[in-house]
């Protein structure tokens, strides 16, 4: 028999208390910052785990433990309390991208392109489950009892939980059996896009349906509401989709989608709380819960809310008082790349409003508008003009204009490339390395003139990107790229000469059978 449960000290208590308002960050190099969030500050910082990117954190929900797992390919076990690691061991044979604590804290799913269940006492493998191309992204438990209420419940057989994945529409459920012949989901959830963010109600009896709410890429929230009761054929659409748009009701704007960035569901599980505009600056908002619609478009006018202001007593950038005749020769810091307006703003609008008849210039006459020729130009007083492909540059970089991008980025020559890097503002070399990380992935004619530009930035910038504090995480992408096809070249070489070998061969025969044999009777033939 067990003997009567040992009370708690006060300092346990205290001690589980504080672990509530720590939140644990993982890191691009590999530490885990853990953040107090009523003081303020950081608490204090994991080393020594993970020698890689810090893919995904998961509290224990009974303990001060912490599980975290890593591009590295392994999974840590932390104690919070001493800052060390408890216990580590091999997850996968490729990174682990997520974890999930089952109902009970006995059980652990992780997953990386397979999903693998844990006994956390004795750290291996209790079931295997396959069906993701990709990696998996997210994973939770959608029930916390089993259906089938007959059977005894051993904390994890007969459970469901879901799982996501990148690049992929489909959101799956599986099924925990007590046997291992079952391996592949028992159904899916479609949606429009990747899903970014996801929440669900946990379902606690049987007749309880599990309401599912899904953030896409293309900004739509879909919500889903289903009883889980085995094996569904036909992937399930969603009971209905929530968008945010602006009113658009000036007779020149029209209404503009705003994306949703997260949604959860409150603790009644009848309203969402909606995370929408940008993420600099984004809007919470209590919604009521409402699935009878099967499309649901919510009118937000947010221009007003998303205007940044600066308190000028809490930044030290004191900004210059410009003229509007000051030439601006290269841009800079952002207080001397604009000039300052003058007080009649009115006669300015009147003077800029486009009159009924005036027809409108199209995309390509504004950017042929932009393309200044330096040697065509010629300004009072002497004055150099701002090359115009930097200015054109920075101008995509900042709206992300993939067609500005393209007609500055596709250029051949060696002296434009130099002088457009040299003419670039300080703080736009991190975004055009990051634009040339994305763009070496593609074709490889694009990806040789994205060399020429990375030889150019990182020869005139080098001083200021040794300076940078977050240099590697900036750049780790780009440096792996370019690991990953320094490995392949020695065996593209090989191929090459074989290639070269085998081709010349047959060029060689087929030169062979086209000409004339020559008489090859011999001289002399000797009889015995």
């Amino acid at each position: 028999q067990d003997g009567p449960q040992r009370k708690k000290r006060k300092s346990e208590v205290a001690e589980v208390d504080k672990q509530l308002d720590i939140l644990a960050i993982g890191t691009a190099v590999g530490s885990i910052l853990l953040y107090s969030t009523v003081k303020g500050e950081l608490q204090s910082k994991l080393d020594g785990g993970h020698d890689s990117r810090v893919n995904c954190v998961r509290w224990h929900q009974d303990n001060c433990c912490l599980y975290s797992c890593s591009e590295d390919k392994h999974i840590v076990e932390w104690n919070t309390q001493t800052c060390k690691v408890k216990c580590k061991w091999k997850g996968d044979n490729s990174s682990v991208t997520s974890l999930c604590i089952s109902p009970d804290g006995k059980m652990l799913l992780s997953a990386g392109r397979t999903i693998k269940l844990w006994d956390l006492e004795t750290k291996e493998v209790y079931r295997h489950f396959t069906g993701h191309a990709t990696s998996v992204s997210s994973l939770m438990f959608t029930t916390v009892k089993p259906m089938n209420e007959n059977k005894p419940f051993d904390g994890i057989t007969g459970l469901y939980f879901l799982s996501g994945a990148i690049h992929d529409r489909l959101l799956s459920v599986w099924y925990i059996r007590s046997d291992r012949k079952e391996k592949n989901a028992v159904m899916s959830f479609t949606v429009t896009d990747e899903p970014t963010f996801i929440d669900l109600t946990v379902s606690e009896v049987k007749e309880e349906p599990v309401k599912l709410a899904v953030v896409c890429r293309d900004g739509q929230l879909h919500l889903f509401e289903h009883i889980l009761n085995g094996y569904c054929k036909k992937p399930l659409t969603s009971n209905c989709t929530i968008q945010i748009a602006t009113p658009g009701n000036d007779g020149d704007s029209t209404p503009n989608p705003v994306p949703i960035l997260a949604a959860a569901f409150c603790a009644d599980k009848q309203s969402l709380l909606l995370v929408y505009g940008n993420t600099l600056q984004p809007i919470i908002e209590k919604v009521s819960l409402n699935t009878t619609e099967s499309h649901v478009c919510l009118i937000r006018d947010i221009q007003k809310v998303l205007s940044l202001k600066t308190d000028v007593a809490l930044t030290k950038v004191k900004t210059p008082v410009v003229n509007s005749d000051t030439k601006v020769l290269v841009p800079g810091i952002p207080g001397h790349s604009t000039a300052v307006k003058t007080p009649s703003l009115g006669k300015e609008k009147k003077k800029n409003k486009r009159k009924p008849g005036d027809t409108e210039e199209s995309i390509e006459e504004r950017l042929e508008a932009l393309d200044i020729d330096v040697s065509k130009v010629k300004t009072p007083g002497g004055l150099p003009q701002t090359d115009s492909f930097a200015v054109l540059l920075v101008q995509g970089l900042e709206s992300n204009d993939a067609e500005i991008l393209n007609r500055v980025l596709n250029t051949r020559k060696e002296n434009v490339i130099k002088n457009t890097v040299a003419r670039m503002p300080i703080h736009a070399v991190i975004p055009l390395l990051h634009e040339l990380t994305k763009r070496l992935q593609g074709n490889p004619y694009s990806a040789s003139l994205m060399v020429r530009w990375l030889k150019s930035v990182f020869t005139l910038h080098a001083s200021y990107l040794s300076t940078l504090p977050d240099l590697i995480p900036q750049l780790g992408m780009l440096y792996q790229l370019m690991e990953s096809r320094v490995k392949t070249l020695q065996k593209l070489s090989r191929l090459h000469g074989r290639l070269f070998i085998l081709v010349t061969q047959v060029a060689a025969s087929e030169t062979v059978q086209d000409v004339t044999e020559v008489n090859q009777t011999a001289k002399l033939v000797y009889e015995d």
